[in-house]
């Protein structure tokens, strides 16, 4: 699509008043080893709400990704205790950011699963309730994501066994049974909240097969990526009641090993500067074509100092998919505050915001604040449509960047690793 010279067609929706987007890592699930997770709480994100939405508007971030700890709020069932979201709900608000909350982020109280019937109701009830508690609170319609990360969730709980209900060889069902409940709880939130807006995330991803291996399996595999937004559209498993307004957003993650080889049951991440890596603007493209509506690219990091290089990659190929007609309504930096790691509780530098308070307020990664700061104006620009030209160069910074940090890693003593290609969020 030939680029427009009137600013308004490159304005795409969005929930967010803002282009750039914060996001914190709220997963609540329980792990293999039956380890409850809680990200908002090892983050120290429910104690530091009000400093972390007022750090997000002085970087002049308006909108974020947000979480509701299901399984505190819903101890008893069908009893609603709303202390554990309230001090985020007021503090996002306060400092005016406008918030899409994930209804239910892998994790559940313990007494609903989704291998058992029930799950969907349960959760219908629960995104009806969060729905009103939040126009009450925030005075206008809610943005909800029913169900974050249906695939990857499918892949890791129905497959591998990694995280709940801890299943193997059932990821088709379990996908299934997930793209069901958010049907019924985005229904179940729009119902009681005429005017909510609904966000279907899940990771785009390139499969690629090894040589020698049959290709049809790196062929499914890449496909499977489109199952769960087909599903809640109604294109796909129709008799799990889909409809063309299933969703207002389609949330895409992208990291940087979302591109990778399959090896069997295994694979390792394609890097950027090699020739069977696609840009990330033609991603986008086959996004937008496969799905057809507005997206938000909801998830995007990288850990250590690649930070900042990472996200001019990014928002380089954002831009040109933009111009390209792909409408794409904003970029969230996710994770905003850098955690722990799932398995281990080792620390994950991949924030603006490092995680251990100083003096009350969370240290900056300066690079990368700088670098937003550039490409906010840049986007403010770009919205206003001015001439903005392509950085031929930032892959190559990226690539640069990301073998400095590697090379300084190993030296450290760290073995190299070749990653199972699901590590990348990618799905059954």
């Amino acid at each position: 699509m030939a680029e427009s010279s009137t600013p308004h067609s490159r304005v795409s929706p969005s929930f967010s008043p803002s282009f750039f987007m914060g996001g914190f890592e709220c997963s609540t699930h329980r792990r293999d080893d039956g380890k409850r997770l809680d990200l908002i709480a090892s983050t120290r994100h429910d104690l530091l709400a009000e400093v972390d939405y007022e750090a997000l508007a002085a970087h002049g971030i308006r909108g974020a990704r947000d979480g509701a700890r299901w399984h505190l709020i819903e101890r008893i069932p069908g009893h609603y205790d709303w202390s554990p979201v309230l001090p985020l709900i007021r503090a996002a608000k306060k400092a005016g950011v406008r918030v899409a909350w994930d209804v239910c982020h892998y994790g559940h109280p313990d007494h609903v699963s989704p291998m058992e019937n029930g799950f969907a109701e349960a959760l219908s009830r629960f995104a009806a309730a969060f729905a009103r508690l939040l126009l009450e609170e925030e005075g206008e319609p809610p943005i909800l994501c029913p169900v974050n990360e249906i695939s990857f969730w499918a892949w890791a709980a129905g497959d591998v066994g990694y995280f709940n209900p801890g299943r193997r060889h059932w990821g088709g069902e379990m996908k299934a049974r997930l793209v069901a409940a958010s049907i019924a709880a985005g229904r179940a939130a729009r119902e009681a909240v005429p005017g909510t807006r609904l966000i279907a995330v899940d990771p785009i991803i390139n499969v690629i097969a090894e040589t020698g291996d049959d290709p049809r399996h790196a062929e499914e595999h890449h496909e499977s990526q489109w199952h769960a937004w087909e599903g809640l559209l109604g294109r796909a498993m129709p008799e799990l009641g889909g409809t063309p307004d299933g969703f207002d957003f389609m949330g895409v993650n992208y990291y940087w090993n979302n591109q990778f080889v399959r090896e069997g049951d295994r694979g390792y991440t394609v890097k950027i500067d090699d020739p069977r890596h696609r840009p990330l603007r033609d991603l986008l493209a086959e996004a937008y074509a496969r799905v057809g509506r507005p997206m938000i690219m909801a998830e995007t990091s990288i850990e250590g100092t690649p930070r900042a290089t990472w996200l001019r990659y990014v928002c380089d190929e954002v831009r040109a998919a933009m111009r390209a007609g792909v409408p794409i309504g904003g970029i969230c930096l996710y994770p905003v505050v850098s955690h722990l790691g799932w398995d281990n509780d080792r620390y994950c530098p991949n924030g603006l915001f490092e995680m251990q308070p100083v003096r009350g307020r969370r240290p900056v990664d300066q690079p990368l604040a700088k670098e937003l700061a550039r490409q906010t104006a840049l986007f403010e620009a770009f919205l206003r449509g001015e001439d903005v030209p392509e950085e031929p160069d930032a892959a190559a910074a990226f690539s640069a960047a990301w073998e400095h940090s590697e090379t300084v890693r190993l030296s450290a003593g760290a073995e190299e690793e070749r990653v199972s290609h699901e590590v990348s969020a990618s799905e059954h």
